[in-house]
């Protein structure tokens, strides 16, 4: 019989556990109930599916989403684990077939809704076979405290003592504050649990907060450094979402909206084409995300500020699910604040609660923003204010988010501090932050104006300096002492005794301030970061994209980024060799291993194996539109039109290197505007973009209109056949531009 190092092994392809992962997986197979609480990445799923494949019975998972059930269930069917799902995407004869093989002991581990343990067939069902275990994930929605309550994870316990026995009760999640956990435990009725609490820093991430300028043009900026990975932006609105999402793919980024106002098909196949990789970006509300399994997604971008750390942490950690290097980066604005604030306010009218407890999420969710808005504008490490948030402690600087890579300098605002404290004084200590700001920046509001602030002598005097630099020393002089908030649904600022020192000119108050310029982050190649052959890399990719679509899953499915990259490292020449290979079990090894072990093979044969970036890599890194030139007999335009991205995907493909497109696209548009066939321009935003002028018709460049999923119309300038044609003709004079 297989023991737990064997099923790791053989289904996984590791040969050793991560932390806390063999100790919870004994305890389930002591007979123990227990509850992890572990990082997204940290390979939570192992800790229940592992002891599933070696008890007697079968394994209930109990998950939220129809997304996640279906990619659990897909990697492990293609690791040789007999498993299924049961839930409402299925039609009924094959509802009934999943039944009927249930019954005939066909699966070691089924999926469910919380909702399907309602249903008097399950109920019947689970009666009549042996259920060994019931394991929870996502287990805060089961906490009224915690972000996605769903009122049938308060059945599981009465679904468990309906059975003729109790199973094994597990529980995991990535996030839970101590009264979630608590809740988890309570409403699950927990037995004595093993309990483990891994630690919430994910070291792979990197968190930045961008507050200055034109939040679409920090955006854009963002992606432009992202290409060929996948992506997430996140909105507070659909009106954004749709906003958003149509301007990207107006700049000719691969991108697509998600909300919750979509049709049920058009919001599935939007969900699929990122899984599958048919887009680059999903723009989207929070109702994306949870419990996607798509382990390639290397950023993450909140457009707009959440409402509660524990809504962001959880959305960012969708980004380097498999351990690889991803970035987190919120935009801000001072206006998040309100919008949070009427999102929070409209919530609890449309609440069924009653007016007291109405009053008490409300004063917990003011709570909540008031963390978030301290974390945007603080003045000290983002990691360490996202553990101490959680209950952790951790070094004063991570080295891997913005504010330690910009650094920060000490800071004499003891002038500042005293304009603040007295402002604070004049309005009589009855208003909050944001008014506070308001008055000392001068702002016309016409609350404020009605309010007879604009009258105080503190009005306008530091309307020289930025909304960010006040708030972050008004938290800094939270943090002293010097102040305090006072109530919880609409906090205001009161003086505290220290405040006199700082008046009287007896205190001088430094801070760590950022610095005004922070320095570009170095964006390396993913064969330059892990110093791989690019033409490698690149080739076991298409294999795997060609594997994906036959058999009609994700290509993480098939190996995840991780393992490719292993690969391109290791260059295993035989069979057990490849198993040497992070996430290379057998059953992966006998249906795919051959036909990656070809393309090494032969990669070797070549270069001899120990090439990894060569120097003609990097001269095609430099001089990207030279080396198209000297393929350009390979390339062959498209029968269809497409955008000026897409053009310079397929002016790349032939070169077989791992060239970047933004300098390609900036190069040959840079080159057209040169010679009047496009024209620079701008919206009425403001933003830039190239247009069509006289010239552009003649040599096949065109502008068409366009309906946007959510059905907004808007106009795209595309390149025939023809324009193609041109540019491939005329790209030795366009590489001599470089």
């Amino acid at each position: 019989m297989a023991d737990k190092y064997q099923i790791l092994k053989s289904v996984y392809g590791y040969d050793k556990f991560r932390p806390a992962q063999e100790e919870l997986i004994d305890n389930i197979l002591s007979g123990k109930d227990v509850l992890g609480v572990m990082p997204t990445g940290a390979g939570k799923s192992v800790c229940f599916q592992v002891p599933a494949l070696l008890m007697t019975g079968i394994t209930i998972v109990i998950s939220p989403l129809i997304s996640l059930m279906a990619d659990q269930v897909n990697s492990l069917t293609q690791a040789g684990v007999r498993a299924a799902y049961l839930n409402s995407s299925l039609t009924l004869p094959q509802q009934r077939q999943v039944l009927s093989n249930i019954r005939r002991g066909m699966y070691k581990i089924i999926y469910v809704a919380p909702e399907r343990l309602d249903t008097e067939g399950f109920a019947s069902l689970a009666a009549d076979i042996n259920i060994s275990m019931i394991a929870v994930d996502e287990a805060h929605c089961i906490s009224q405290w915690g972000q996605d309550f769903r009122p049938s994870y308060m059945n599981i316990v009465s679904f468990a003592d309906s059975l003729p026995y109790r199973p094994v009760i597990s529980a995991f999640t990535a996030t839970a504050t101590q009264r979630v956990r608590d809740d988890i435990s309570s409403i699950l009725k927990l037995n004595d649990p093993f309990t483990v609490i891994t630690g919430f820093d994910r070291s792979n991430l990197y968190f930045g907060v961008i507050s200055d300028g034109d939040r679409y043009t920090s955006l854009k900026k963002l992606v432009d450094g992202y290409e060929g990975k996948s992506g997430i932006v996140y909105c507070s609105t659909r009106k954004n979402v749709e906003m958003i999402a149509e301007k990207l793919c107006s700049d000719g980024i691969s991108a697509a909206a998600y909300h919750a106002g979509m049709p049920d098909e058009l919001r599935s196949s939007t969900q699929d084409d990122f899984i599958y990789d048919r887009i680059q970006i999903i723009v989207a509300t929070n109702a994306f995300g949870m419990g996607i399994d798509k382990s390639n997604v290397s950023f993450v971008i909140h457009y707009n500020m959440p409402k509660d750390m524990e809504s962001y942490y959880q959305e960012a950690g969708r980004a380097g699910r498999d351990g690889s290097p991803a970035e987190c980066t919120l935009l801000y604005s001072g206006q998040d604040y309100q919008l949070n604030k009427f999102l929070i306010e409209k919530s609890s009218e449309e609440s069924d609660a009653d007016e007291t407890t109405k009053r008490i999420l409300i004063n917990r969710d003011m709570k909540r923003l008031g963390a978030m808005m301290d974390y945007c504008s603080g003045t000290g490490c983002l990691r360490k204010y996202i553990l101490r948030y959680f209950g952790e402690h951790s070094d004063e600087f991570c080295g891997n988010c913005s504010f330690c890579i910009s650094g920060s300098e000490k800071t004499d605002v003891t002038v500042d501090a005293q304009k603040i404290l007295s402002c604070i004084a004049r309005m009589n200590q009855r208003y909050g932050v944001k008014m506070v700001v308001d008055t000392l920046k001068g702002s016309h509001s016409e609350k404020l104006l009605s309010l007879g602030l604009d009258s105080l002598s503190t009005y306008g005097i530091m309307k020289d300096s930025s909304e960010d630099r006040i708030r972050i020393i008004i938290n800094n002089l939270i943090s002293n002492g010097h102040i305090r908030r006072e109530g919880d649904e609409y906090p205001v600022l009161k003086l505290t005794a220290k405040a006199a020192a700082v008046l009287k000119g007896e205190e001088q108050l430094e801070i760590n301030m950022p610095k005004a310029k922070k320095p570009a982050r170095v964006k390396k190649s993913e064969a330059e970061e892990y110093n791989i052959s690019p033409q490698l890399l690149s080739k076991l990719k298409s294999l795997r994209s060609e594997l994906a679509a036959r058999e009609k899953v994700p290509a993480y499915v098939i190996f995840s980024d991780v393992t490719i990259r292993d690969m391109c490292a290791k260059l295993p020449q035989s069979r057990n060799e490849m198993l040497d290979v992070s996430g290379i079990g057998s059953k992966k090894l006998e249906k795919y291993g051959d036909q990656f072990l070809k393309i090494i093979t032969e990669h070797i044969k070549t270069t001899g194996g120990a090439v990894r970036i060569t120097n003609s890599d990097r001269s095609a890194m430099e001089k990207p539109v030279h080396a198209i030139a000297d393929k350009i007999s390979a390339f062959v335009p498209s029968e269809e039109a497409c955008s000026l991205t897409q053009l310079c995907d397929m002016l790349i493909s032939i070169t077989e290197m791992n060239i970047k497109t933004k300098p390609v696209r900036t190069i040959i548009g840079d080159w057209l505007v040169r010679e009047e066939y496009l024209c620079e321009s701008t919206d009425s935003k403001g933003h830039s973009f190239k247009d069509t002028t006289f010239k552009s018709e003649s040599i096949g460049i065109i502008k068409i209109s366009k309906v946007g999923k959510a059905g907004t119309p808007y106009t795209s300038v595309v390149y025939t056949p023809k324009a193609q044609k041109f540019i491939a003709e005329n790209i030795a004079d366009i590489a001599e531009t470089e």
